[in-house]
């Protein structure tokens, strides 16, 4: 995964630029396909691009910003990415002689890791429309059918480009915290506390570390030692941190709501993130592969990616022990691969329109009520619902 980053290039460039034939002056830089680069990376082709490109000779500063442009275009040409039409298909299962039925559906948008386009939208609907929670900004397709009918049923295809996601360049000191600017992201949500045993045990985790990257470590580096993914919890699982840090086994939206209480409670602002896997292979059914991961906020860098459960959960499929997993450790703590698609974030949810039937845990399943009553539980596996990808 390791790839010629900007700084080696750069410094190796330069030493060699600078240490050409003193007959050139200071303000001139020596011709860079004489540069003898390590064995191991001759094969490389922004390497041989760099050559053929800088063969003349060029003041030092153009020759670092055509250096910095090739390697950005070569390090975005080399960032994985998955593209696939998903298609969202419902026959909604109600009771008999309902009469208002609505229904609200995750609704992934475009952002800086995903590209979403060619959106259909079809069904024997009385009324839909995208609306956006208040709270959080999640977008949501509602549809609504106000008339006693058979079969209430809604098609909607999308088109994703998702890439993978790598932050790693972290800075050496850190800025100050706005806390208020961040502080919906240190908020205790109803089965997410940050008081009592949870912030006890965040304490004790970060013992001595004084960063908000250290901390945020040392609790990532906790959850992957002392967690584990319990394949018997239902769906992506509810995420009570107490009890979680109890039993200490669940599934991604266990492990990670565990993170982010424990992240939040010693002020390092978090949050999960809610969507879903795109599956290996070519085509297939995706209808239960909802994922959770996470991101902390860090002062004067931004938001960085992180998936401890994604670690245990290769653990678990490939049953290595803890000292055999040092490979994917390091991997999800500051990247998400390309397999996934974004929904949106936050807890205890208002949805828009508003559902009757209470706040909505968190919103990565599709969700309905019937005459003002849930029609199912958090996961909505019974609503009647496929989800299924091809490749593009």
């Amino acid at each position: 995964m390791e790839r010629f980053g900007l700084t080696y290039l750069l410094k190796n460039a330069l030493e060699h630029e600078l240490k050409g034939p003193a007959s050139e002056g200071p303000q001139t830089v020596g011709t860079y396909e004489q540069q003898s680069l390590p064995e191991a990376s001759q094969p490389h082709a922004e390497i041989r691009m760099i050559r053929r490109i800088i063969m003349r000779r060029i003041t030092i500063g153009q020759f670092i910003l055509a250096l910095t442009m090739i390697l950005v275009l070569f390090n975005a040409s080399e960032a994985k990415e998955r593209r696939a039409e998903v298609i969202f298909k419902i026959n909604l299962k109600t009771p008999e002689n309902s009469k208002e039925v609505r229904l609200w559906i995750p609704y992934p948008v475009s952002d800086e890791n995903q590209t979403i386009g060619d959106v259909r939208i079809d069904g024997n609907y009385s009324s839909h429309g995208i609306y956006k929670e208040k709270e959080f900004g999640n977008s949501i397709l509602y549809a609504e059918w106000n008339n006693r009918t058979k079969d209430r049923v809604l098609t909607y295809t999308f088109k994703v480009k998702r890439k993978e996601v790598v932050k790693r360049d972290f800075p050496i000191n850190e800025l100050p915290l706005s806390e208020k600017e961040y502080a919906k992201y240190l908020m205790p949500t109803s089965l997410s506390p940050t008081t009592g045993k949870v912030k006890e045990t965040a304490e004790n985790i970060t013992k001595g570390k004084k960063t908000t990257l250290a901390k945020a470590r040392a609790i990532y580096d906790w959850i992957v030692d002392n967690m584990y993914r319990d394949p018997q919890i239902k769906g992506c699982g509810i995420g009570d941190v107490e009890r979680l840090l109890e039993s200490l086994g669940g599934k991604c939206g266990d492990i990670h709501s565990v993170y982010v209480a424990l992240a939040r409670s010693v002020g390092v602002p978090s949050r999960e993130i809610f969507g879903i896997r795109i599956p290996n292979g070519k085509e297939g059914d995706m209808t239960k592969a909802q994922h959770c991961w996470a991101e902390f906020y860090l002062p004067g860098y931004g938001w960085v990616p992180i998936d401890a459960a994604d670690v245990r959960k290769i653990m678990l499929e490939k049953k290595l022990k803890l000292g055999e997993e040092k490979e994917f450790r390091e991997y999800y703590f500051g990247a998400w691969d390309a397999n996934r698609i974004s929904y949106g974030i936050g807890r205890d949810l208002i949805l828009n329109p508003i559902q009757t039937d209470g706040k909505l845990n968190y919103f990565m399943y599709p969700y309905a009520e019937a005459d003002g009553k849930a029609l199912d539980d958090l996961f909505g596996f019974n609503l009647g619902y496929t989800i299924t990808f091809k490749e593009i």
